[in-house]
């Protein structure tokens, strides 16, 4: 089976290191790692894990070796754009949009996060998708890590 392409934004590798989050995020990572996932990060997830913690900077740098990273493109400009013109979010959470474009505009089957506010909200998916569906970008699920890991 092939690997399902997933984005993950910047609060799943924190989540590793917050007792809230972190068995669903380790359970994440590993199912990373045995290649039931392949993962999908960006320039925006680099930059916003630039003053983390050493501990997750280093999950990031070692996953950043097996992830595919990708660049902020006028198209994902576009839709972060979309958005915030349809009020999906506000000027002040323009980067939640920006993670959220960039995986929709790669084509990822999912984005990942723990930001329940502005990208894992039961209001907001529908949304981001008929503003997809509208820019002529196709859906993308938006989870939490919870609720992608195998449990067996």
């Amino acid at each position: 089976m092939a690997a399902i392409r997933v984005y993950a934004d910047t609060s799943v590798y924190g989540g590793c290191f917050d007792a809230a989050f972190s068995k669903p995020s380790r359970l994440f990572v590993e199912q990373v790692r045995a290649g039931r996932f392949q993962l999908v990060t960006s320039a925006v997830v680099d930059e916003e894990l630039k003053p983390a913690p050493s501990e997750v900077r280093a999950l990031f740098d070692e996953l950043s070796l097996i992830a595919e990273t990708l660049p902020i493109t006028p198209a994902a400009i576009e839709l972060q754009s979309a958005y915030l013109a349809a009020g999906v979010v506000g000027e002040a959470s323009d980067a939640d949009a920006l993670h959220v474009a960039l995986a929709s505009a790669a084509r990822c089957v999912a984005i990942v996060s723990w930001n329940f506010k502005h990208i894992v909200h039961f209001q907001k998916i529908p949304l981001y998708n008929g503003v997809n569906a509208a820019m002529g970008h196709g859906a993308i699920g938006i989870f939490s890590p919870a609720e992608v890991i195998a449990y067996e």
